[in-house]
């Protein structure tokens, strides 16, 4: 058996690496591709670097692979030609089951971070090989909860709920998968426990003892917010629109497939900021 992990440097790589480890599967069937390899050199696994630019070497790293965790690339607005060079090989490389992350709702969803997701679930089901999708909702650390401590959080979520979950726990679940027959076809709409933005801001509020708000500011505001500090317009629009698409549910998934791959419940928000508050 030999499970190969694409993006393994990143943050869920190596958690999932580590969740794979911690399942027993041993470190000489885990083989992990990434740029910046030393990231993961310690986990004692078969490591190469490999770029999604690069269809000859993602080929070669593939072969033999019985299953592999295909983690989508983190620049948006460029990840379909890279997607494209991902699948492509793993077609070449006729890989047992390809596991892609992708996210909420991805052939429904009218957010922008969804286009290239919705595009590359259909590249995976139209390459004829045997697949499953994690459809990951967002990630409770996206929220800082020592800036929304100091100034408050602010958004254009409104009060839709968000099914935000640990990224430790999306790497678990994609490790249940992987470690686990019958999979070919499944999909999985991944996330926690939902919560508003308000209700985010009140855990904040009474975990500290001290007033945490949220405001509000509608998709144009939030968005020229973020660019009033410092991030690019490109990626301002995509968080603005996320939010946007968020009060409309949709960042919003029941936690009933996270907690079914989890075997026990997903991380809770209150868990999720006592953590924070203490690091």
């Amino acid at each position: 058996m030999t499970i190969v992990v694409t993006g393994a440097t990143g943050h869920l790589g190596r958690l999932t690496i580590q969740s794979l480890l911690a399942k027993g599967v041993p470190a000489s069937e885990i083989v992990g591709l990434g740029r910046q390899t030393d990231k993961i050199a310690d986990l004692g696994i078969t490591v190469k670097q490999v770029a999604y630019e690069d269809p000859e070497a993602l080929r070669a790293a593939f072969e033999g692979a019985d299953k592999v965790l295909f983690i989508s690339g983190s620049e948006a607005g460029n990840r379909l030609a890279q997607h494209t060079n991902v699948v492509a090989a793993a077609k070449a490389a006729q890989v047992g089951l390809l596991v892609y992350t992708s996210i909420t709702k991805a052939d429904t969803s009218d957010l922008k971070l969804a286009e290239e997701h919705a595009a590359t679930e259909k590249l995976i089901t139209e390459s004829g090989l045997p697949y499953a999708f994690l459809r990951n909702s967002w990630y409770l650390e996206n929220y800082d909860v020592a800036q929304g401590l100091e100034h408050g959080f602010f958004g254009a979520a409104a009060d839709g709920r968000i099914s935000a979950a640990k990224r430790a726990d999306y790497a678990e679940a994609a490790a249940a998968v992987l470690t686990t027959d019958g999979q070919a076809g499944k999909i999985y709409e991944l996330g926690g426990p939902g919560f508003t933005m308000a209700e985010f801001a009140a855990e904040v509020a009474e975990q500290s003892g001290r007033p945490v708000t949220y405001t509000d500011l509608g998709e144009d505001k939030y968005r020229e917010m973020l660019v009033g500090v410092g991030l690019p317009e490109a990626f301002a629009a995509i968080l603005a629109d996320s939010d946007r698409g968020a009060a409309n549910g949709g960042l919003y998934a029941p936690a009933d497939d996270l907690e079914s791959l989890l075997g026990r419940p997903a991380t809770s928000l209150k868990t999720y900021v006592s953590e924070a508050l203490k690091s």
